[in-house]
């Protein structure tokens, strides 16, 4: 009997523990959103400068100019995902504590990101090792969240409850940010400086992270019994981590759907997480602006995200996630050729929110079908590796783009060929047949 097979039947899923799941995206699209993707960049690259001597940045004695410190930052964060989440997948299906381990993490990020608060006028380096350790643990909270998925829903709901996790994420995301923007517009008239709002948006961020997890925490609950295997729980992890990486292998269309998502997805965490520095540095766009185009994106991507869930409803949920890659493909060309002022900047800010919820809840809800039973956390921990915000190649070809040519515009439109090459992987993908291999039902429409 295999290890999956041994596990006890899963209790019955229930409305009200989705309503719990959903919230989580409530709580940690604060992060994604107020954090990473408009303050967080802007914020430690005018620190960097400040420190910055002969016009850069020395950080562990590395020469690097400071309107790439974020994007490598970015990039040295998910590399080091890329070493734990794996082990934290592994550790939570083998001793079935996933609800605890996602408390954990997500109040370890909120509390990283609440002390950003305390950050000075030069302290890029202390603001950047805040960051990892928040990008972390963020991570890994996710994988936990989407390992909740296959079991909180049956086959038929599966891309509606995804869906749906996605809109009330971006919902709760967009009204934060909105009164972030409104912060940040009457910073003067409250007495505050441009400095103090801005740590005042990072500090609430993680404070609206860590309160909200408590909904899901109480709502949520652990399925299975705790896998009997010999050792302490940590090690058991990484023999456990060994036994994933060897199945994976004899699952071959799941290993070239992940392929193909790590490749694409790496582009849209990429764009999402360098928009503003784009804004701000070729555009010189105010950060007022800039704010209230990341809203724009927030709000159209909760109908964005439904749309393409009507989407998946007739053509399948594959061919929407291609439908949506070339509408990302040309999006990068609109912002190479034509967009030099804030009003076309806004515009692109639209298009992107209309497939970035679809691309993402469409991606998620797929690979679900992909892994076998009681092995959630493990697989969705591989995953990760490229889900939100945790791109590492993206950054890093932007950054060395940035730094070789000195064109922002050039940077972002070269981010194109993780849409082509993802693309052309997924037309190669059989999702009914990597159903049929890791012994669940299939998606609709194959």
């Amino acid at each position: 009997m295999s290890e999956a097979a041994a596990l006890p039947a899963s209790p019955p899923t229930s409305r009200r523990e989705q309503r719990a799941w959903y919230m989580y995206d409530w709580a940690n699209s604060a992060f994604m959103t107020s954090v990473v993707t408009v303050f967080l960049g802007p914020y430690l690259t005018t620190l960097a400068r400040a420190a910055a001597r002969d016009g850069y940045v020395y950080p562990l004695g590395i020469q690097v100019a400071p309107q790439s410190y974020w994007p490598y930052l970015v990039s040295l964060s998910v590399f080091t995902q890329v070493l734990f989440l794996p082990i934290f997948g592994a550790i939570a299906d083998y001793g079935r504590r996933k609800r605890e381990m996602l408390a954990t993490l997500a109040w370890i990020g909120a509390i990283a990101t609440t002390a950003m608060f305390a950050l000075g006028e030069d302290d890029y380096l202390l603001g950047g090792a805040l960051f990892l350790v928040a990008n972390i643990s963020f991570g890994g909270s996710i994988v936990l969240y989407n390992a909740f998925l296959p079991e909180i829903s049956t086959a038929a709901e599966r891309d509606h409850v995804s869906s749906r996790g996605w809109g009330i994420g971006y919902l709760g995301g967009g009204l934060l940010l909105a009164a972030h923007l409104a912060l940040f517009t009457n910073a003067e008239a409250w007495g505050l400086t441009t400095g103090q709002a801005v740590r005042l948006a990072l500090a609430s961020s993680g404070l609206w992270w860590g309160l909200f997890t408590i909904i899901p925490v109480l709502g949520i609950h652990n399925r299975g019994a705790r896998k009997q295997a010999g050792g302490p729980i940590l090690s058991s992890g990484f023999r456990q981590l060994g036994h994933t990486l060897r199945g994976i292998r004899r699952l071959p269309q799941t290993l070239l759907f992940l392929v193909a998502f790590l490749v694409y997805n790496d582009g849209i965490q990429t764009v999402i997480n360098m928009a503003t520095q784009f804004g701000s540095e070729e555009l010189k766009l105010p950060l007022k602006t800039l704010t209230a185009a990341i809203l724009l994106t927030q709000f159209v991507a909760i109908a964005g995200a439904l749309l393409f869930d009507k989407i998946a409803t007739a053509t399948g949920s594959r061919k929407a996630i291609m439908l949506s890659l070339v509408v990302w493909l040309g999006t990068l060309v609109y912002v190479y050729q034509f967009v030099h002022t804030g009003t076309e900047f806004i515009i692109a800010a639209g298009i992107i929110g209309v497939v970035l919820g679809g691309t993402q809840a469409l991606s998620r809800s797929l690979f679900s079908f992909m892994i076998p039973a009681g092995q959630e956390a493990e697989y969705f921990s591989l995953y990760e590796i490229s889900d939100k915000g945790t791109s590492w190649l993206g950054p890093l070809f932007l950054g060395l783009t940035l730094q070789w040519t000195g064109s922002f515009r050039l940077a972002i439109v070269s981010l194109a060929v993780f849409f082509l090459i993802g693309l052309l992987l997924l037309t190669r993908v059989d999702a009914r047949r990597a159903a049929a291999e890791a012994g669940n039902p299939p998606p609709a429409l194959g």
